[in-house]
């Protein structure tokens, strides 16, 4: 029988960065993202298969509930609180560990964890990316991934609050 518990993979700060450091000890390449998660669709799967097939390992950094409110997003936001987004993610096969970071920015644990590769969605200019120097400063790579057309957080939200209107009585 199969253990599918993946509970083992959502990790603290400190846990990835060991963990990190003993794949690069091998001679595996870390490859890191990072966003809100709110809910998943195929967009999130797609841009994160492609992410991993970039190295040997994925490390995803996904803000907590409070930092993803500072964002900006919807009131509303998120939708799903930190550890449901964080363990979906762990679920999926292409992530090998997840973190929760509550800053503004990635950088404290982009700092930490040193990835070899640092990625985000085609969203993102390559000189808006956060810790690409950081990346950099170690030769690694920073890459951007083209979105998957027509997914999106937002555009999901809108099609699931159009339904909830139903007809006019």
């Amino acid at each position: 029988m199969t253990d599918c518990n993946t509970s083992h993979k959502v990790v603290s700060k400190e846990a990835a960065a060991r963990w990190v450091k003993r794949l690069q000890a091998q001679g595996g390449k870390a490859v890191f993202t990072n966003g809100c998660f709110d809910l998943l669709h195929l967009g999130h799967v797609r841009y994160l298969e492609e992410a991993r097939s970039l190295g040997d390992a994925l490390i995803v950094g996904v803000n907590t509930d409070a930092s993803v409110q500072r964002l900006n997003k919807d009131p509303d936001r998120p939708i799903n609180p930190e550890r449901d987004r964080a363990a979906l993610l762990a679920a999926l096969a292409c992530v090998d560990r997840v973190v929760l970071f509550g800053e503004d920015t990635p950088l404290e644990l982009i700092t930490a964890l040193q990835p070899d590769i640092l990625v985000k969605g085609g969203d993102y200019r390559l000189e808006e990316i956060v810790g690409r120097d950081v990346v950099w400063a170690r030769g690694g790579e920073v890459k951007v991934i083209p979105l998957v057309p027509g997914y999106s957080t937002t555009a999901l939200l809108a099609r699931i609050r159009k339904c909830g209107e139903g007809p006019e009585m």
